[in-house]
């Protein structure tokens, strides 16, 4: 298991804690998300997504990832 640690920008509520978690829900081997406003930690299964799945589903959502 890797665990990433992300920045959110563009959240400011809970409804956008909301939808990034289940964006993060529903990639395919990740296995824990933790979502506040602004950050995300996520651990995942390396052998079946990466980092740019996992970003990619946050911008999917509406938000944008810096750092």
């Amino acid at each position: 298991m890797d665990e990433l640690t992300l920045r959110i920008e563009g959240m400011s509520c809970q409804h956008c804690v909301a939808s990034v978690q289940k964006a993060l829900d529903a990639v395919e081997g990740v296995t824990s998300a933790e979502v506040a406003v602004g950050s995300a930690r996520v651990t995942y299964d390396e052998s079946r997504t990466d980092r740019d799945t996992i970003t990619g589903a946050v911008h999917n959502a509406g938000y944008t990832t810096a750092g």
